[in-house]
């Protein structure tokens, strides 16, 4: 008899309260989709299996910005602002440094003071270790459980720079990309990749003497997105400004947040988006899947140390011991 099948009985009691909205039962679930264990992961797939018809009707921010931007502050505020105006907010994220060190950057909850002891707000740190291909998977099926939990707003925090960037772009309906005033040569500061994967450049600080400053280099990002090509002939990215200290601008952003999912939806690119992203997802697990054999067969392990000495010594191409390593997965 095989570990998962006593779970399902199990699964199907989970289900049911995590649909109840029952916090304690989310948290497991979460727990059990980031578990390694063989069995945990089979049941982990039944249940989100299970709750797929309960999911895909929040909106999904995606949310980045470079280190002293603000971002927690900002989610803090704009999940309060939310809260208020009658929505349900989880916070989650996509962190490669806690992939290297086994740190998780949310773990400090005090960040997000107001969010952390709300009862209409869920926040999940990103799994303590990894690659960022297996965190930004556990944080998709994160995403899906909280939605079918009753959260009808995820905000995805990526708390790195680069390829976490393209994890969270792919697996939400809109990137908001932060910035700060005043930090020299505004223009500087753009990534090129970072901002033609923005649907929303957002100035924060825009309060007390930055106010102008804020003013100053959102006029210079409006002019070096004209010479960008947007990623949607339906959408051209704005710059908005807001003050995630005093809540000020935060309704602009929200507005802008809902306006571009009304043009997404309008043009059939909403769904279009979120088929392709289901279609990556599938790849990516199954790219985990295969890595995953790779770790857990000995016999297979102790074959790869020997090819990965045989490549390091030059004694064969890194193409052939590739293609010898796939012919032990058949």
């Amino acid at each position: 008899m095989t570990a998962s099948k006593p779970a399902s009985p199990d699964i199907r009691a989970l289900a049911k309260d995590l649909r109840s909205g029952h916090r304690a039962a989310l948290a497991r679930a979460i727990t059990l989709v980031e578990s390694r264990r063989g069995d945990h992961q089979a049941a982990a797939r039944e249940l989100v299996q299970a709750l797929l018809p309960d999911t895909g009707k929040a909106v999904r921010v995606g949310i980045t910005g470079s280190p002293g931007v603000g971002k927690s502050t900002t989610i803090d505020a704009l999940g309060m602002f939310l809260i208020e105006h009658g929505h349900k907010v989880a916070v989650l994220a996509v962190d490669p440094s806690s992939a290297r060190t086994g740190g998780s950057i949310l773990g400090d909850k005090t960040r997000m003071a107001r969010l952390a002891v709300s009862d209409q707000a869920f926040i999940r740190p990103s799994p303590s270790s990894g690659t960022l291909g297996g965190v930004a998977a556990k944080t998709r099926e994160a995403m899906l459980l909280c939605e079918a939990a009753g959260f009808d707003v995820v905000l995805v925090e990526t708390v790195g720079i680069g390829q976490s960037e393209t994890a969270v772009c792919d697996m939400t309906d809109f990137f908001l990309a932060l910035m700060l005033p005043g930090a020299g040569d505004e223009l500087q500061g753009i990534k090129k990749g970072l901002v033609e994967l923005a649907d929303m450049i957002a100035i924060n600080k825009a309060d007390g003497d930055n106010l102008k400053r804020a003013n100053l280099a959102a006029a210079d990002y409006r002019s070096a997105l004209h010479i960008l090509a947007p990623r949607s002939e339906h959408w051209h990215p704005p710059v908005e400004t807001y003050s995630a200290l005093t809540g000020t601008g935060l309704d602009r952003l929200w507005q802008k947040i809902l306006d571009h999912r009304a043009a997404m939806t309008a043009s059939d690119e909403f769904a279009g988006r979120r088929r392709e992203q289901q279609v990556k997802w599938m790849w990516s697990m199954l790219e985990g899947r295969m890595m995953a054999r790779l770790r857990s067969d000995a016999a297979i392990r102790t074959k790869v140390k020997k090819m990965e000495a045989e490549v390091a010594g030059g004694r064969i191409s890194p193409a052939v011991a590739a293609e010898q390593i796939a012919e032990m997965l058949h």
